[in-house]
């Protein structure tokens, strides 16, 4: 929907401000997988392994929805990830025809490092996230 409304001086100035915030996280985020010997591919490849809800793990199909890449880009991050030990392909239970990703103890390890560490940034830019939202908020109200 278009806004009716002519973005002025302000309206800038929050989006600039919000899209500030999140650089400043990603960029916090990415420090944190180096630091813990990782891509930030590595590491969100990581995140869309353990944070998916299936049974069973993720297919490299979900992986690649999630970060957004084409599927056979997904298949080259998860080749290496698994090469580097931090995932493991599994066959399903109940189809054999269909992969499943699991973590390995390692990258278990890796992502619960880099996940401690941006739960607390997220913390502590908390507030600045906040207002910034809530100035967003108003802006497309």
């Amino acid at each position: 929907m278009a806004r009716s409304k002519k973005l002025d001086d302000d309206d800038y100035w929050r989006l600039l401000e919000f899209r500030t915030a999140i650089r400043k996280f990603l960029s916090y985020s990415k420090r944190q997988a180096s630091e813990h010997g990782l891509t930030p591919t590595q590491h969100q490849l990581l995140l869309a392994v353990r944070g998916n809800r299936r049974e069973g793990g993720p297919t490299i199909g979900d992986v690649a929805e999630c970060l957004l890449i084409r599927h056979h880009s997904a298949v080259e991050l998860v080749d290496r990830a698994e090469a580097a030990g931090l995932v493991k392909r599994q066959q399903d239970r109940t189809d054999q025809r269909v992969m499943r990703l699991v973590l390995t103890r390692s990258g278990r390890s890796k992502l619960e490092g880099i996940s401690a560490a941006n739960l607390s940034e997220i913390g502590r830019l908390g507030p600045e996230f906040k207002d910034v939202w809530q100035a967003i908020e108003r802006l497309s109200g």
